[in-house]
């Protein structure tokens, strides 16, 4: 098995449940989250506000924040993982920075509470 995080924007977050549905998934976790990409932080305005310069800490505390997103948590079994990972790039994908991220990580076991079913027969 499998969990697949994708981090996805706001205005996405509805688009991201179709395809998903379209893909099979019928069960996942939505939460509301806040990052940042590698490409709203400035280095330079980094070191030149532990400098000391007043502007640069201005821009960097516009530039620094953290934007609202959307995570998705999904279990699958691995030889799903592939067509759900390209469900959510095709729907995200717009090419600008800020589309988001996916992470792919092994989960050990699952246990269904109501049934105590363990393993794929849990998450299926």
């Amino acid at each position: 098995m499998k969990e697949i995080v994708a981090v996805v924007r706001m205005n996405m977050m509805n688009k991201t449940k179709a395809a998903l549905t379209a893909a099979g998934v019928d069960a996942f976790f939505g939460h509301e989250a806040q990052g940042r990409g590698l490409g709203f932080v400035n280095r330079d305005l980094i070191k030149g506000a532990e400098q000391g310069y007043e502007e640069a800490a201005i821009l960097l505390g516009e530039k620094g924040k953290l934007y609202p997103k959307r995570m998705i948590t999904i279990v699958v079994k691995d030889d799903e993982v592939d067509d759900i990972v390209q469900a959510i790039i095709q729907i995200n994908q717009t090419g600008k920075p800020g589309d988001g991220k996916i992470f792919v990580l092994p989960v050990a076991d699952a246990v269904r509470v109501r049934t105590g079913e363990k393993g794929a027969k849990s998450i299926a």
